[in-house]
């Protein structure tokens, strides 16, 4: 699977860092960083509660 963001929607409000910290970090700059594009499929009901749980829904999953 890989993680995309569109980060002209995101705000890099850290909901997805709270789920998923080894994937998502929003940095002092206050910018997003993904992590893991490819995360372990083990990781996929933490990206999938990411992208359910992302205020401005843009987080998505390929694969």
């Amino acid at each position: 699977m890989k993680i995309v963001v569109d980060f002209d929607k995101c705000e890099s409000n850290a909901v997805c860092m709270g789920i998923a910290p080894e994937v998502f970090e929003v940095r002092d700059d206050d910018f997003l960083y993904i992590l893991q594009e490819e995360p372990d499929e083990s990781l996929r009901p933490k990206m999938e509660e990411a992208v359910r749980m992302c205020p401005k829904l843009a987080i998505s999953i390929e694969g």
